[in-house]
């Protein structure tokens, strides 16, 4: 799982370095008082522009150029990462012909195509899994496929399938606050790659106080 209770599904939360510099904390592990913001780019972006830190952390916070851009950053990074996690575990497929025959073998828990990938391979894997399991899977296509190569230990990676459940629901969390940032599916790509929506969103912010005693701005 991505490691976060259900109240803080579609959250960010923000530390404040010794410095006094606001740090993007998508782990949700650094020691002290957290400021928690909805995960999209807007809102962190009026947090920032209203002085909503300064007034969660009561003291004074420095906001660094492009918060809402570090943060994209940040959680591309975890995001990447878990895939290598799930490599070394051995529960990801990788490649055309391992991710075909995941899919024959069951409906696939998140299909993940390079966004510069050619459309004829991906269109080939979406067609077989809407032929054999009669509806598409849960897709992403942020990803260049030199991004997947670095995380999965190869010089590039067209086409992956996350192979076990924990680890996709996890990352599925995990891709829907990056949805707050960025198409997880590009435009240009069918209707039929947008079978779900990833971003998360419905969190109430200030509705709820985790363990550190959080403020939600």
């Amino acid at each position: 799982m991505s490691g976060q209770s259900e109240s803080e599904v579609g959250l960010i939360r923000f530390a404040l370095a010794g410095d006094g510099m606001v740090t993007p904390d998508v782990a949700a592990k650094l020691p002290g008082r957290g400021a928690w913001v909805r995960a999209d780019r807007a809102s962190i972006e009026l947090a920032a522009k209203k002085g909503h830190f300064a007034r969660s952390f009561k003291r004074q916070a420095k906001v660094p150029e492009d918060l809402a851009g570090l943060t994209e950053k940040l959680l591309v990074r975890r995001c990447l990462d878990q895939l290598g996690m799930a490599r070394r575990a051995g529960a990801i497929a990788t490649g055309a012909t391992q991710v075909e025959g995941a899919i024959r073998s069951k409906p696939a828990l998140v299909l993940i195509e390079a966004e510069d990938g050619a459309q004829e391979g991906r269109e080939k894997l979406m067609s077989l899994h809407i032929g054999l399991w009669g509806r598409p899977p849960r897709a992403v296509g942020c990803f260049t496929a030199e991004d997947l190569g670095v995380a999965l230990g190869r010089e590039r990676v067209i086409h992956a399938c996350l192979l076990q459940e924990r680890l996709a629901v996890g990352w599925a969390a995990e891709i829907g606050r990056l949805a707050g940032f960025r198409a997880i599916v590009p435009s240009s790509w069918p209707d039929s790659w947008r079978s779900v929506s990833w971003k998360l969103g419905g969190a109430d912010a200030g509705a709820n106080q985790s363990r550190d005693e959080r403020t939600d701005i």
